[in-house]
């Protein structure tokens, strides 16, 4: 069992940060973004929700029930208010018999029964429709997750992993949450303005027309206040990433920032932040305030306009003064869903720009795909051979240059370098984390392309010098490197590696959990986990990147004891800064910009006097090497 080297390169350009890790990082809050193409991604995310077409049959079924129990309530409830009027005109006027209370809770009755029927259903079609946005985002994390195992190390390499982790909890439940609640919103009230202008045409035809014409003189206001906010909202967003990617900068990095006296330079940073920060959203939340009472301005002069023009119709017996009562009630019931339909439309643009993020990344080119015929890994030696190596990140940019080198099974080789000579690179290429540009790669005379990677790095153990460790016991986190592992053989790799004799004097010893940092045990400690952790996997081939960097001298003499017992009759492949660590290396590959340059054991790669020794004599008598 292999432990992959986790790059993370982060975005710093013109003051702006990429998503982050934890709030502030993601894209929950879209204002005004908008997905490249809408339809095509609209088109991908209804063939997520095609296995639950019947629900949202059943949905739109509820939806427009609901409406419609709520549409007529009005107009019942102005039949009442006309028995009412009626009752009051008869008593001053000795020409009727007064009130017909029995009439009136009737109506009452009836109604309450329709607006609890409404209710209900409204409620169900949302139950239900919470249920179909969980499967679908169940199925896009589910997706997204089998992705990440599917792609090459090439792209984290170059994508920040808060992008990722954007893309698989913001993205994901911003689909979830207006899928929820949009699609069932835009149901009822399209369903409401069909049916309340039914319902106001039935009741008089030019008290309509005048409630017709609140509606664009509404929707002029409100594009024009929108046009003017957009932008505000847009950098608002903006100046927000960068007020809390700031933050979390400055608290990940504390200890750094009050070390080198940089709490001035923080809090200036922060305050140019935050005052641009404050800048757009006063000017965004004020724009947007107005709309709410301007709209009640229109609003209100197109009631008074209804109630005049009814008031005249109901003194000419055209209509009855109920129906004046039930049509105020349905302009008020008629722009609310138009206004929830704009809103909706703006909740879809989203759900889009959400959406097509998460296929963008299900979209991403995947590993280079296994052969058809994989080659069995039984009874692997450990014979490696780099055959005429050539391999760049870009592949305009060649770095490993011809590289060629044989090593028998069971040698301890080890490679070094000054940084950037391309030292780790051929531990990448030799676990197929990338693949070569030309050449090819043997393992026991095979090329390793013909394996299957998990076969493949099943055979290799890996000691990183950036540690990684995940929230579980520290029992689990050494069971990683095999994890049907017993008990006893975890507590066996771990006397071995030396975990044994700290972790009695942790809390809980072995079934510590270590915090998702792991900062509840020392750096030193990390190193000798994770190399437990190898030692349990028993690999055929080992791979050390500075594997001791961490430890103290007393400790680092003790892992290699440990690996020394844990390199005997296995290949093992020792990345390593301080030449002194070494020194008893079968093989040793001195790499300057991608290529071998010397090859020896220590002693005969001194007798030269070249480069090997230059790096040596660097160390241990301050020479600098050219």
């Amino acid at each position: 069992m292999s432990e992959n080297n986790k790059n993370e390169t982060v975005n710093r350009s013109s003051g702006e940060r990429g998503p982050r890790r934890g709030p502030g990082g993601g894209h929950m809050n879209m204002s005004g973004e908008k997905a490249k193409d809408f339809k095509g991604t609209m088109k991908r995310l209804i063939e997520y929700l095609s296995p639950h077409k019947t629900t949202i049959i059943v949905v739109i079924i509820f939806a427009i029930a609901s409406a419609a129990f709520g549409i007529y309530g009005p107009k019942l409830l102005g039949k009442a208010t006309t028995k009412v009027f009626e009752g009051l005109i008869g008593q001053v006027t000795g020409k009727g018999a007064g009130i017909d209370f029995e009439s009136i809770a009737g109506i009452m009755l009836t109604l309450l029964a329709l607006y609890g029927l409404s209710s209900l259903f409204a409620y169900i079609q949302g139950y239900m429709m919470a249920g179909v946005a969980m499967k679908v985002s169940y199925d896009m994390r589910k997706n997204i997750s089998m992705k990440v195992n599917k792609m090459p190390l090439r792209y984290f390499d170059g994508t920040n992993h808060g992008e990722v982790l954007s893309r698989v909890t913001n993205d994901v439940d911003t689909v979830n949450q207006t899928l929820s609640r949009s699609m069932s919103q835009i149901i009822t009230s399209f369903t409401t303005v069909l049916g309340v202008l039914v319902m106001m045409l039935s009741i008089s035809f030019t008290m309509t027309l005048i409630a017709l014409f609140i509606i664009p003189a509404s929707m002029v206001i409100v594009i024009a206040i929108v046009k003017r906010s957009q932008k505000y909202f847009k950098d608002q967003q903006k100046y927000l990433g960068n007020v809390n990617g700031h933050i979390e900068e400055m608290f990940s990095g504390h200890v750094i920032v009050k070390t080198f006296n940089g709490e001035e330079k923080s809090a200036e940073a922060f305050n140019e932040f935050n005052d641009k920060l404050y800048g757009t959203a006063w000017k965004s939340q004020f724009l947007s305030s107005l709309m709410m009472p301007v709209m009640t301005i229109v609003g209100n002069i197109g009631y008074v306009a209804v109630c005049v023009v009814g008031g005249a119709l109901a003194a000419k017996r055209t209509i009855e003064v109920g129906d004046i009562q039930a049509f105020v009630q349905y302009v008020r019931n008629f722009t609310m869903p138009i206004s929830q339909l704009a809103s909706a439309s703006n909740v879809l643009q989203q759900t889009a720009a959400a959406a097509e993020r998460v296929f963008e990344f299900l979209d991403e080119s995947e590993e280079i795909e296994e052969v058809a015929e994989p080659v069995e890994m039984d009874n692997v030696v450990g014979n490696v051979s780099f055959k005429n190596v050539h391999f760049g990140y870009k592949p305009e940019t060649i770095i490993v240059n011809d590289f060629s080198v044989d090593i028998q099974p069971g040698q301890k080789v080890a490679i070094v370098g000054p940084t950037g000579a391309g030292k780790t690179t051929m531990v990448k290429l030799l676990m197929r984390f990338y693949d070569v540009n030309e050449g090819a790669i043997l393992v026991d005379g095979e090329d390793i392309r013909d394996y299957t990677r998990d076969d493949l790095r099943d055979h290799f153990g890996m000691v990183l010098q950036d540690t990684w460790l995940y929230n579980g016991s520290i029992m689990e986190n050494i069971r990683y490197g095999r994890l049907d592992a017993t008990d006893e053989e975890v507590i066996e790799a771990a006397k071995a590696a030396h975990v044994d004799s700290f972790v009695h004097m942790l809390p809980d010893g072995y079934d510590m959990i270590l915090n998702e940092d792991a900062s509840n045990v020392s750096q030193g400690q990390k190193q000798l986990i994770t190399i437990a952790r190898a030692i349990l996997s028993d690999p055929t081939i080992l791979i050390l990147d500075e594997a001791t960097s961490s430890v103290d001298t007393r400790t680092e003499v003790q892992i290699q004891t440990a690996m020394g017992r844990l390199m005997t009759n296995r290949t093992s492949f020792i990345i390593a800064h301080r030449l002194s660590t070494i020194r008893d290396a079968d093989l040793i590959l001195v790499m300057n910009h991608g290529d071998i340059v010397e090859q020896g054991a220590h002693q005969e790669l001194l007798a030269k006097n070249g480069f090997y020794a230059d790096l040596y004599n660097a160390q241990f008598e301050g020479k600098k090497v050219s």
